[in-house]
């Protein structure tokens, strides 16, 4: 990933509390649903739920993402979901959400998992990125989302 290394946060309590701040910030979920999920990674360390960062120079984040069992829809047979996927805008198109997406998929499949999935409306980028259109998928609040899926292990470009 160049000179900005994917952390897992599993490896970082220290970054946990910064991690959660920052993800709450970008996706204005509370801040305690990531708290939770992280501290619940760190203690696990293996399976689901993971999350990673990615930090500048000076500490600070500028990418990171997330894999927890069902990203708030109405398939839970359709697991584990990679979600939050954020690239600060001044980082961008510079690889590190491939580089990101590449890393997780090789990591869940160290801890035997087979496929990963996700709920976008980002079509061309994750298709570009490996990843194929699967279905439509029903969402919490009863609308419709896309859900494309990988295959995890070394990724082939």
């Amino acid at each position: 990933m160049g000179p900005f290394p994917m952390l897992p946060l599993r490896d970082h309590p220290e970054l946990q509390s910064r991690a959660a701040d920052w993800f709450a910030q970008k996706w204005g979920i509370p801040v305690e649903e990531y708290r939770e999920s992280i501290r619940l990674c760190q203690a696990q360390k293996q399976g689901v739920p993971q999350w990673y960062l990615v930090l500048d120079g000076t500490g600070a984040p500028i990418a990171g993402a997330g894999v927890i069992e069902n990203d708030f829809h109405r398939r839970p047979d359709l697991r584990p979901n990679l979600c939050a996927l954020y690239v600060e805008p001044g980082f961008r198109g510079q690889g590190l959400a491939r580089a990101l997406l590449d890393q997780i998929r090789q990591d869940l499949a160290a801890m035997g998992e087979a496929r990963l999935y996700l709920v976008t409306d980002h079509t061309d980028f994750y298709e570009r990125c490996g990843w194929e259109f699967l279905t439509l998928v029903q969402d919490d609040d009863g609308g419709w989302e896309r859900m494309y899926t990988a295959p995890t292990g070394p990724v082939h470009k």
